[in-house]
């Protein structure tokens, strides 16, 4: 197991940096997440063309049928740019179709997940807020060979962009997972505004939305197993932006360390700002060992994959709270400015702490699973 890139991923990560620092500095970012879905569609399509949104999509659907760890390197980069675009999203929606929709469902939905004309995302959290399957509430009424939906679902991450929604719902005491479009009669959306103006969340309400029986997922025939398997694969993929969010803070605190002078020596040369620093520095290298282990288990070690993604989501929602924290206070008072960007790295640890459970709940899973 070698936990190095591979020359074809270092060049993955140099072109998204690249193409993210002169697409999306973080003027471009502050722009679009003043626009009221955090989204702008030219952007989207200049990802597209690179062919981010089919990254683990199958060479067949139209994708560029690369591994979860490839992905993993991407939002790394997407996440210390902050990119406000669905790309997560829409990355876990098309997983759900490649991994349990027939190939009929793949040849319906994947293309266009692919090349980013639609855009998906999963549609879990009800009322209860609860993750795993007893939060699965929302039940489909027999409706000829198919079903009707009534209900909502809550937190929906980019709902307001979203096309294509990943529904599970329960049926005769299964869950099954609808793949239902927002065009569909029924379907209605609205997002709200999170601390993180990068991100957008919402409600996504069903009123009598009929699903027929090819919209829904044929391969989820165990509904447990398939929507725990979903959320991992989502767990690891909000880590990575995580990881790559939180390194990005430890340089620019770094470098102000070394810039900003006081007492005639640069603040870096005193314990109580190197130290800090320091501890920052192993909390990430700590999380980014335990993100790539759990992105590697993915297809490599899949019945690994529930503890090792726990494990990883666990350390980093701790590590980034007290990174994002530490990062504002080690810049003195201009860390607490809304025009410095400092700032936005410590609203997203806030986003990303209860994104897909926050550490109690992994630490809580990891122990149930036996994983100490």
């Amino acid at each position: 197991m070698n936990f190095g890139l591979t020359e074809e991923q270092q060049m993955l990560s140099n072109v998204a940096r690249r193409f993210l620092e002169e697409r999306a500095p973080m003027s471009t970012v502050r722009d679009i997440m003043e626009s009221p879905e955090a989204f702008d569609d030219k952007l989207w399509s200049a990802m597209a063309e690179l062919g981010w949104p089919g990254l683990i999509v199958d060479e067949a659907y139209g994708g560029v049928d690369l591994g979860f760890v490839d992905l993993t390197v991407l939002l790394e980069e997407t996440g210390r740019g902050l990119l406000p675009a669905p790309l997560i999203s829409s990355s876990l929606a098309a997983a759900a179709i490649s991994e349990f929709g027939s190939d009929a469902q793949k040849q319906r939905y994947l293309p266009s997940l692919a090349d980013g004309s639609a855009i998906g995302t999963l549609a879990i959290l009800e009322d209860s807020d609860f993750l795993g399957p007893d939060g699965i509430e929302l039940t489909g009424a027999k409706e000829g060979d198919g079903y009707r939906l009534t209900g909502a679902k809550r937190f929906v991450h980019d709902v307001g962009v979203a096309t294509i929604f990943i529904v599970p719902f329960r049926a005769a005491g299964d869950i099954l997972f609808a793949v239902v479009q927002s065009s569909t009669k029924g379907v209605s959306s609205q997002s709200h505004p999170t601390m993180d103006q990068t991100k957008r969340m919402g409600d996504l309400t069903l009123d009598g939305v009929i699903v027929s029986k090819d919209d829904v997922l044929a391969g989820a025939s165990d509904g447990a197993a398939a929507l725990a398997r979903l959320l991992d694969l989502a767990t690891v993929a909000v880590t990575a932006e995580m990881i790559g969010a939180m390194d990005r803070a430890l340089e620019m605190t770094t470098q102000y360390a070394k810039d900003r002078v006081q007492f005639g020596s640069p603040i870096g040369k005193y314990q109580g700002v190197k130290h800090p620093l320091a501890e920052m520095y192993v909390d990430v290298e700590t999380s980014r060992s335990l993100l790539y282990y759990a992105a590697w288990c993915v297809s490599e070690k899949p019945e690994a994959l529930p503890v090792a993604a726990a494990r990883a989501k666990a350390y980093a929602s701790d590590a980034f709270t007290r990174i994002g924290i530490d990062g504002v206070q080690l810049h003195g008072a201009i860390g607490f400015t809304a025009e410095y960007d400092v700032q936005l790295y410590l609203k997203r640890s806030k986003w990303a702490l209860p994104a897909f459970g926050d550490a109690e709940f992994h630490y809580e899973r990891i122990a149930s699973l036996g994983g100490y």
